[in-house]
């Protein structure tokens, strides 16, 4: 396994606690994704799965409050990401015979909210492009699916609230059916049964790990 991550320490230190490889990568930058991805073939010897997990929010506001450089920032983090990555990685995969592709979308995507309009329409646009990577790829045996995880306990969380109060928190939480916020365990078993064997048949679904909110 090969953990790519612009904090390049933070993804030693999680790449030595499970026995994997650690890479420096800015996501929104083709030419570092490209070595990056290249560093990690050759220390693994291939590519069989690839997780588009990094993303990032502007904080929730009026969208007009919202600046081009922010705008622009949320837009390569979180789409351009993939873009980045399927020039990197498509073609590895192609050539070992097929592989599964996992994108990291949002419940925003589906269920958009005042104050994160531009956060709802990237993962509006992760969503979609994984149903359409699903199909233009199933040819090349490379599945696509993706996971809209609701909001949860993350670094995250008060950029989405605007301020992590009690408050805040117990008015999102009363949004959702089963009361309460995704954890990170959450989205990981969803995540290990999608790129399994077990999926083979499953391609372009997103599946909402949401405890009910998308309903």
């Amino acid at each position: 396994m090969a953990v790519l991550d612009i904090q390049e320490t933070a993804a030693r230190e999680f790449a030595r606690a499970i026995g994997g490889h650690a890479f420096a990568c800015d996501v929104a930058s083709f030419v570092s994704v490209q070595e990056a991805v290249r560093r990690a073939v050759d220390a693994l010897g291939g590519l069989d799965i690839l997780v588009n997990n990094a993303g990032t929010s502007h904080r929730n506001r009026p969208m007009l409050e919202v600046g081009e450089e922010e705008f622009d920032r949320v837009f390569a983090v979180n789409v351009k990401s993939i873009f980045n990555t399927a020039h990197a990685c498509i073609p590895v995969m192609r050539r070992g015979g097929g592989g599964v592709i996992l994108n990291i979308g949002s419940t925003a995507g589906v269920r958009p909210r005042p104050g994160l309009v531009w956060y709802n329409a990237s993962k509006g646009a992760v969503n979609t492009l994984t149903k359409a990577m699903a199909v233009e790829l199933a040819k090349d045996r490379i599945r696509v699916c993706g996971i809209a995880p609701v909001a949860g306990e993350t670094p995250l969380l008060a950029t989405f609230l605007g301020e992590d109060t009690p408050e805040r928190r117990a008015a999102f939480v009363a949004t959702i059916p089963w009361g309460r916020l995704s954890r990170p365990d959450d989205i990981a078993a969803a995540a290990v049964y999608l790129v399994s064997d077990e999926a083979e048949m499953v391609t372009g679904a997103v599946l909402e790990v949401d405890g009910g909110r998308c309903i």
